[in-house]
């Protein structure tokens, strides 16, 4: 049995959820394997700081990369002396007794390359980058440290020039994702001695593509006095497919080609904030066990979104204050004052009609039209993107406005 696949095997086997593109169910527990305990803890993490983000910004479009977050901070913890690198993996959910320090960095290492290998990787960069002022000095162990389990790098910047700064950070962002985020700074401010930047950009190419034919523009309903009009891209075909008894909701599953799966989730009329607060992993977990195939008329805005976010203050509400307190001890990282750090996350997601199969590809039925179901996304949704072969978070976001 190929190694990859016997690793996928065991990760399912304890965490008890099963594919979505398979849905078989493994409830064997077995040995430790390479990622064992990231999933379920990565899981539980990227819900909560989702919440919260959700929480202090209710009204607007969130986008946001949490298995990419939980790697770039699990990577700033191998730098702090004293407690603060400890506090910070607890902080993101880690439990000592169950996996050491060095094993959830192994652990990290060895996601991060199954991420970089996966099926995705054609339709996605992400990766974190660190800049800092070039009066300062890191340790050499902690850069070694970062490029051999996160294969990330460093870099020395003066800061005192703020066009020529800006003009660096940008252009290696821009490079990094093959030119699809250009921009990541745009004020002085924006700046501090210390950073680190954390950055994803997804475009899916589905499994079963849309047809641009179908296309067209519809209502699109903010709240109940704002309607934008916005291109809805349309698909009928047997998809999985839930509507909630408990929570307020319905959902479809789609397909990327290799092993990307979305949620697609529409709550009832003004239900939102309830659909926020219920999601977790058992709600995730009940969910891949309850889709069934139906016959659905699916219309989904076509849309491109971008998200920056400077963590300080959702990091805060979920527990990791250490960053940016006097009490940090980031002696392993350099001298500065650790309330001048920042950590700022980068997410851009690019939804079209396209896949790899021709456009003319058409899902089997087995209904006739009359049981056929309308799922119309034509009002606040949520959507979840997950990476099937590792069960990692890639994407969490609430469209309240297509663009």
């Amino acid at each position: 049995m190929p190694v990859v696949l016997y690793t996928c095997l065991l990760w399912l086997s304890i965490s008890g959820l099963s594919t979505a593109k398979n849905h078989n169910s493994f409830t064997d527990e077995s040995s430790r394997s390479p990622h064992r305990g990231l999933a379920p803890i990565n899981t539980d993490f990227a819900f909560n700081l989702y919440n919260r983000l959700v929480n202090l910004n209710p009204n607007k479009n969130i986008l946001v990369s949490p298995v990419s977050i939980s790697m770039a901070l699990a990577m700033l913890s191998l730098g702090p002396g004293d407690q603060t690198g400890t506090r910070l993996l607890q902080g993101l959910g880690f439990n000592f007794t169950e996996a050491s320090e060095a094993e959830i960095h192994q652990d990290f290492q060895h996601l991060s390359r199954l991420l970089s290998q996966s099926d995705m990787s054609s339709s996605m960069s992400l990766g974190n980058i660190m800049f800092f002022d070039q009066n300062l000095k890191l340790e050499d162990s902690f850069l070694a440290a970062i490029k051999h389990y996160y294969g990330s790098e460093a870099f020395a910047i003066d800061f005192k020039n703020w066009t020529q700064a800006s003009q660096q950070i940008n252009t290696y962002v821009e490079r990094k994702t093959q030119g699809k985020i250009m921009q990541v700074f745009s004020d002085p401010s924006d700046l501090a001695p210390f950073m680190l930047l954390n950055y994803i950009f997804f475009k899916g190419m589905w499994e079963f593509p849309f047809s641009p034919e179908n296309t067209r523009e519809e209502d699109f309903y903010v709240n109940e006095t704002t309607t934008v009009k916005v291109p809805m891209m349309v698909q009928s075909g047997l998809m999985s497919y839930l509507h909630d008894s408990v929570i307020p909701c319905q959902l479809v599953l789609m397909d990327f080609v290799g092993n990307g799966t979305i949620f697609f989730i529409l709550p009832d009329q003004d239900q939102m904030e309830t659909v926020t607060a219920a999601l977790s992993r058992d709600t995730i977990k009940r969910w891949d066990m309850l889709l069934t195939k139906r016959q659905v008329n699916l219309h989904i805005p076509k849309f491109s979104m971008s998200d920056t976010h400077d963590l300080k203050e959702v990091l805060a509400e979920v527990g990791i204050v250490d960053l940016f307190t006097g009490q940090s001890n980031f002696s392993g990282h350099t001298q500065h004052d650790s309330k001048a750090s920042k950590v700022i996350h980068k997410a851009m997601l690019h939804l079209d009609e396209n896949g790899v199969e021709p456009v003319a590809t058409k899902r089997a039925s087995r209904f006739g039209r009359s049981e056929e179901l309308n799922i119309n996304f034509n009002r606040p949704f949520i959507m979840l993107i997950y990476d099937d072969f590792t069960w990692s978070s890639m994407l969490m976001g609430q469209i309240m406005k297509p663009a």
